[in-house]
């Protein structure tokens, strides 16, 4: 819930410096605010920046005063929606049955989408963090998901806006067992897994360059262009 019109520079500045050259191989998606969907895609249309939303509802239409549905997303120019994101679930107390039904409506809307996993604090103490996040996978993903259409992001929720993250052995462990888990599923290859919990510029090299760990879901240090380009740089710099 941050950005009004006039942070639209900062999706200005993006686009410009990725359309010189300033992604390198990275895929850049923009998730704003609903209110700036139509404007940021206005702003970037024929460039290579996609724009999503941050969240969907579950019906193509009807009386669900205060929500969009995912047609709606896709006409005011998003192509990606970000479903199950772990402040929905807490905020909101989405479960996995509702989180996979908008998942399913956005895929059948041509929508790409990006379904957030995540442990609590809670859950990792207790040891749980594996089963937690296979269980909600588990009853997340939609039966009708199509590769290429579907990007996971794991994001541990005692991290996110904590300035907290994992070590780099906690990422690593929990990306190669969402994939074995996905390989079971949906040819798990194919399924880019992004990891997302106080991404910053001074992390993100090395947890961009962790076993299986294909993107990341930036949160705060999105807000600003300079950090998030430079989060992205670090995404095509060679490991030492």
């Amino acid at each position: 819930m941050n950005g009004l019109s006039a942070d639209l520079g900062e999706v200005a500045a993006i686009r410009d410096a990725v359309a010189a050259g300033g992604a390198g191989v990275a895929d850049v998606v923009v998730c704003p605010p609903a209110t700036l969907i139509a404007a940021a895609a206005a702003l970037c249309s024929g460039s290579a920046i996609a724009i999503g939303a941050q969240d969907c509802h579950s019906e193509r239409c009807g009386a669900h005063t205060g929500d969009l549905s995912a047609p709606m997303l896709r006409d005011a120019g998003a192509t990606y929606v970000i479903v199950g994101h772990s402040e929905r679930r807490l905020e909101h107390g989405e479960t996995d049955a509702i989180v996979s039904a908008k998942a399913a409506a956005a895929l059948d809307a041509g929508l790409n989408v990006i379904l957030c996993v995540g442990e609590t604090e809670a859950e990792r103490s207790a040891g749980q963090a594996l089963t937690r996040v296979a269980a909600q996978l588990e009853k997340s993903l939609p039966q009708v998901a199509r590769l290429g259409e579907l990007v996971i992001a794991y994001e541990p929720v005692w991290a996110i806006g904590t300035g907290v993250t994992p070590t780099p052995g906690d990422v690593a462990e929990m990306h190669l067992f969402l994939r074995q888990r996905l390989a079971a599923r949906l040819h798990g290859d194919a399924v880019r897994i992004l990891y997302g919990g106080s991404v910053k510029p001074a992390n993100a090299t090395e947890l961009l360059h962790l076993p299986a760990v294909d993107g990341a879901l930036v949160g705060g240090a999105s807000l600003k262009a300079a950090e998030f380009l430079a989060i992205v740089a670090a995404y095509r710099e060679p490991t030492n």
